[in-house]
């Protein structure tokens, strides 16, 4: 395919750059990676070695200290280029994700779109790393706080955003006058090399040190447990399962290093009498079914006010029938594939665990056959009706499965639904009512990091923090003051008298 040679993409790919220089080996397995739109074999991808991954952390620690004296609007003006860059291959990139992941082809654009705003927000935050003053208790005394570069930071993305974690975190740190290292999910390492091989001419057109961002594909059993465990990496933003961020953070807790866990989510959607269904089913088909079920963010969970309940359903029902499934490359189709037939395993599996708890499937679940669907990956997108408690409804499914459950009474009843899982990634309500939507937005309300009104769960924009509390993780990413995460803090105070006055009024005479 040509939009693949233009990406610098061949028949057999290195997995380790320190930047502009690919390290060549090729001994230690190869990934064969083929497309779950279509099953065909894509490309290859050799996994880099121990002594590559000694070697891009070497050098993205001594790029590091050149990095970090750059002014960071200099800085900024790298990630700015990089920006337009992307903009030159957002078609051939955002066809390349879609193709590789399976998400439609409009989400693989806007996942390029991504990359390329937060390259437009972090050239802003590059002239505004800001610091406060505060007043000192002695005389002849300024005090105030500033950040610095922390080092150099990796990050671990997973396969449901090839390419966009990545950039939340490499263009952020970047201007704040860290490294990067990128270690992308092994189930679409292409996608990462195609943004190593864009952004490679930048980083030569301007003499930037060879390390700041570098590029790492291998086993999570070595390279990856070797980056857990490495002093050198004071920061590693996570983005997985609650199961690989919880190993996660412990290993690097045990060295007091630092963590941004982007891990599960178990989205619910509250819709109440007073919510405008015109505008609430659009965005709940879209969030439950949008990237096959498999965002972090995706709405897994309906809760709906009993007096609605027919209503919702009987409309939710007409809107999946309507579905078209299929190569997510054809703009026409609503739904793509799940990333492999694993996934597709655990979804039937989610819904015979359901239907055994007392569930009742009432639209899809059916695993698609025949040459369009030759992959093996396509599945009806589900619709179940459950109760919260069950165990099936508590957990983190990664496909396009909704749960549809009732509450009864006020608002605060399908709040403690809405609160009452493990995981407080995303979570939304619909309704006119000013009053629920503000006790929805209260401390008595949603125990999520993204509580949204008459949105849906799925979309966050990259202006704001993305993450969120409880196993998810706790960690923010994107926008807002994100930033901070990527530089340590300091107290600075300066005695500009001839005098020596102690904090608290401590005397002190010799």
């Amino acid at each position: 395919m040509e939009f693949l040679k233009r990406l610098g993409i061949k028949e057999k790919n290195f997995g380790a750059s320190t930047g502009t220089k690919w390290l060549e080996t090729a001994d230690q397995g190869e990934l064969k990676i083929h497309s779950p739109a279509t099953g065909e074999y894509i490309a290859s991808v050799y996994q880099a070695s121990e002594a590559d991954y000694e070697k891009v952390v070497q050098t993205a620690h001594d790029a590091f200290l050149k990095w970090r004296m750059i002014p960071a609007p200099k800085r900024g003006e790298i990630v700015r280029q990089i920006g337009n860059r992307l903009r030159e291959f957002k078609q051939d990139l955002g066809m390349l994700v879609s193709y590789e992941m399976g998400k439609s082809l409009q989400e693989g654009l806007g996942e390029v779109q991504e990359m390329i705003d937060i390259c437009d927000f972090a050239v802003g935050q590059s002239r505004q790393l800001y610091g406060f003053t505060m007043q000192s208790e002695r005389p002849l005394h300024r005090m105030y706080d500033q950040y610095q570069p922390l080092g150099v930071v990796c990050t671990i993305s997973a396969f449901n955003f090839p390419v966009a974690v990545w950039s939340w975190n490499a263009m952020l740190a970047a201007v704040c006058g860290d490294t990067n290292i990128w270690k992308p999910s092994s189930k679409v390492p292409l996608s990462a090399i195609a943004s190593q091989n864009i952004i490679q001419q930048v980083l030569i057109d301007n003499d930037v040190p060879e390390g700041v961002f570098a590029l790492i594909v291998g086993r999570g059993a070595t390279i990856g447990e070797q980056i857990l465990n490495d002093k050198r990496i004071p920061l590693i933003s996570v983005t997985g399962s609650t199961r690989v961020g919880r190993h996660a953070g412990e290993v690097i807790a045990k060295r007091f290093g630092k963590a941004i866990l982007e891990l599960g989510g178990n989205n619910a959607v509250i819709l109440t009498p007073d919510a405008d269904l015109k505008i609430t089913i659009p965005a709940v088909v879209f969030g439950a079914v949008g990237t096959a079920g498999q965002r972090c963010t995706s709405t897994r969970r309906l809760i709906i006010h009993e007096t609605i309940y027919d209503k919702v359903k009987a409309t939710l029902l007409k809107a999946y029938k309507s579905l078209k499934i299929g190569n997510p490359l054809d703009q026409k189709n609503h739904v793509g594939p799940l990333i492999d037939k694993g996934a597709v395993k655990e979804f039937t599996t989610a819904l015979e665990r359901v239907k055994k708890e007392g569930g009742k499937v009432i639209y899809g679940g059916e695993v698609l056959e025949g040459e369009e669907y030759k992959s093996g990956s396509y599945v009806v997108p589900a619709l179940v009706e459950a109760e919260n408690h069950y165990e099936i409804v508590q957990e983190e499914t990664f496909a396009p499965i909704l749960y549809l459950m009732k509450y009864n009474g006020d608002i605060h009843n399908a709040i403690e639904l809405q609160n009452g899982v493990v995981q407080g990634l995303s979570s939304s309500i619909f309704t006119n009512n000013l009053r629920e939507a503000e006790a929805f937005l209260s401390p008595e309300g949603s125990d999520c990091g993204i509580a949204n009104v008459n949105i849906g769960t799925s979309g966050a924009e990259i202006g704001g923090a993305f993450g969120g509390e409880k196993e998810t993780g706790g960690g923010r990413e994107s926008g807002s003051d994100s930033w901070k995460a990527y530089m340590r803090r300091q107290t600075n105070t300066i005695n500009y008298g001839t005098k020596l006055p102690f904090a608290q009024g401590i005397k002190f005479d010799i």
